[in-house]
């Protein structure tokens, strides 16, 4: 028998200060079986940094045509595109093909400077390609906030996160590891 995926349904409170938006979400994603809580609550980072008209959770991990996170224009075209992850860079360089802009937030404080320093070249061509890594010891304090229904309170501030649940916390900030604008 396969297993089924978890829903979880948060209530996400948003204070971006940096761009100047402050709104209420209520957002229902499923939790594919083999997704971890640091990746699901990863996802709800990654929303929360590109909040906005638009913004949808792609189907999940077991769909290869689509991201973890998209917006479309109303002509149906790819506004933005973000993964999560350490990505084959032909996936990326699709994405970039088929968006305006991607957003890619690696973690994984072992693997991802061995992806960066192995595909850094290959992806250093695409302009319209943002790449993040979010620390392991961050990202394990949000993934201890997966709980279905959890009340999260995100404020952003010069491009710190802190995320509030309940009686815990997590201070999240990650590192630009490629812009186009930085080189």
């Amino acid at each position: 028998m396969a297993l089924k995926s978890t829903v979880f349904k948060f209530s996400l409170n948003l204070a971006d200060l940096d761009r100047q938006l402050y709104d209420d979400f209520s957002l229902t994603l499923a939790r594919h079986p083999s997704e971890t809580d640091q990746r699901l609550m990863l996802r709800v980072l990654a929303f929360a940094l590109n909040a906005g008209p638009g913004l949808e959770f792609g189907r999940g991990i077991s769909t290869e045509d689509e991201p973890d996170l998209w917006r479309k224009n109303l002509a149906g075209d790819i506004e933005l595109w973000i993964e999560l992850g350490t990505p084959d860079p032909e996936r990326l360089r699709k994405a970039c093909r088929r968006s305006d802009t991607v957003y890619l937030y690696c973690y994984g404080d072992r693997a991802t400077p061995v992806w960066w320093e192995k595909h850094a070249s290959a992806l250093r061509r695409f302009e319209n390609l943002e790449i993040w890594q979010i620390p392991d010891q961050d990202s394990s304090q949000l993934a201890d906030m997966a709980s279905p229904g959890a009340a999260l309170h995100c404020t952003v501030s010069d491009a710190d996160i802190l995320v509030i649940s309940g009686q815990l916390q997590a201070t999240i900030k990650p590192t630009l590891l490629y812009s186009a604008s930085n080189g």
